[in-house]
């Protein structure tokens, strides 16, 4: 048997929250949390080979903020010695998790209450644990990795035939002497929206329900499964769910558990994968927004579309479009305020510079980027550097989207409500993500 240089350790740990708090993700509601359906977990995989030791940390909640990520990375350091940039720290993104933040672009929803501070320092000291766990569970290794297809847990939002990326990549780690899993890491370019406004429960929403799905049928309770959501801004299971329903968040995740455990089989693994750690940073101009007046004349013309499309019983996925159409010219009026009184570039600095964090295990390169993005810029960076995967809700956020030039001038939801410019911000990241991937040293 060859010797392992590899050596990696994982842990979960729940943070789902003791006492009732407000679930995060959609507005105008109220939405206090009635019970929990699944738990919400921090999921840390540790790897090392040699001198090189990374943490790579995923987190059932809709954002980890910059600030967070800070604060972690610094005391997960101090006591372990890993480099704060070879700390990953990401949020699967789902909207039936308590809120971390207080995005300026909601902070006139007098129905949405600010963060509750004790869920934050929650979130923060169970990432730490999970992460020093993981380490302390450390041994000989081996990993490989295979590329499922994840067709069927959504499409393109705005367009089902719109640009999308549903290959998934499944990183498994096992133990070098029993074969036995230790971890598995995967990656979708998928919002995790099934579950909708009305559902008051506690849940990770269709990833859950696949991480479940591995562990019970597949790779064993034991095995530490980290979910990461990739660049998925214009990326959703609306036009595939035939309802808002748990049995639908099942559904999908049981086709993502399936695709997973379909290519399982084929992976090929290594007791000696080379891990590389580094990082590059960019900084996003902000957006020109319209005057209060035109914002308002915005506001008011999604307001009537929506009517219309009511009256008119227009299809389910037209309506919910026209929906978050309407949460986006509301909230472009309020950023229109924010930029008139001065408040907003205090918030663009907080979330600036991106950190555009490069984690490559062998051949395969993990991109982790802050905030969320169109596809699109994913998918070129893919074109130009195969066995690349990128990761979005990583390390921070950035308060809004980054879209396409044609998702700018359409002027929809996501444009609406994005702070910095589109599509100058988005080609800047790819940009820099590049120079980090090409660079030799």
């Amino acid at each position: 048997m060859p010797k392992s240089n590899l050596k990696a350790g994982a842990a979960s740990v729940q943070i789902t929250p003791p006492i009732p708090m407000f679930l995060a993700g959609y507005p105008h509601v109220r939405r206090d949390r009635t019970g929990v359906h699944d738990p919400l977990l921090s999921s840390a995989l540790y790897l090392e080979n040699g001198p090189v030791r990374v943490l790579l940390i995923a987190n059932d909640v809709i954002y980890v903020s910059k600030a967070s990520t800070a604060r972690c990375r610094k005391l997960i350091s101090d006591s372990t010695g890993i480099p704060p940039e070879h700390i990953l720290i990401s949020a699967t993104h789902t909207h039936s998790g308590p809120k971390t933040l207080d995005p300026i672009a909601t902070e006139a929803d007098a129905s949405v209450p600010k963060t509750d501070a004790r869920f934050v320092r929650l979130l923060e000291d169970t990432i730490i644990t999970a992460a020093t766990r993981a380490i302390a569970n450390a041994v000989p290794a081996e990993a490989g990795l295979a590329v499922a297809d994840a067709t069927g847990v959504g499409t393109n939002r705005r367009d089902p035939a719109g640009a999308k990326d549903l290959g998934v990549p499944v990183l498994l780690v096992g133990h070098a002497q029993t074969h036995r899993p230790l971890a598995a890491m995967l990656v979708c370019s998928m919002h995790p929206t099934v579950l909708h406004e009305d559902s008051t429960l506690i849940s990770g929403d269709f990833p859950a329900m696949a991480r479940q799905q591995l562990q019970r049928n597949v790779l064993g309770d034991d095995c530490v499964i980290l979910y990461h959501t990739g660049p998925a801004g214009n990326q959703s299971p609306r036009h595939v769910t035939r309802a808002n329903t748990f049995e639908e968040a099942e559904r999908l995740g049981t086709i993502l558990a399936d695709a997973a455990a379909k290519v399982i089989p084929s992976i090929r693994f290594s007791p000696d994968l080379p891990i590389n750690c580094r990082s590059n940073s960019a900084n996003f101009p902000l957006r020109s927004f319209p005057s209060e007046q035109d914002a308002q004349k915005k506001l008011d013309a999604a307001v009537e579309r929506l009517a219309q499309l009511r009256n008119s019983n227009a299809p389910r996925t037209e309506i919910r479009t026209a929906e978050v159409d309407w949460f986006g010219a509301e909230e472009t009026l309020t950023l229109s305020r924010a930029a008139a009184s001065g408040r907003l570039q205090a918030v663009a600095d907080s979330v600036m510079p991106a950190e555009i964090q490069l984690i490559s295990i062998g051949p395969w390169n993990f991109v982790a980027w802050p905030g969320e993005m169109f596809v699109e810029f994913g998918l070129e960076i893919k074109r130009q550097v195969p066995s690349t995967f990128l990761m979005a809700y990583t390390n921070g956020e950035l308060q809004g989207y980054l879209v396409t030039r044609q998702a700018a001038e359409e002027g929809g939801y996501e444009s609406s409500n994005a702070i910095f410019k589109s599509p100058e911000s988005g080609n800047l990241l790819v940009s820099k993500t590049l120079e980090l991937l090409q660079r030799d040293d």
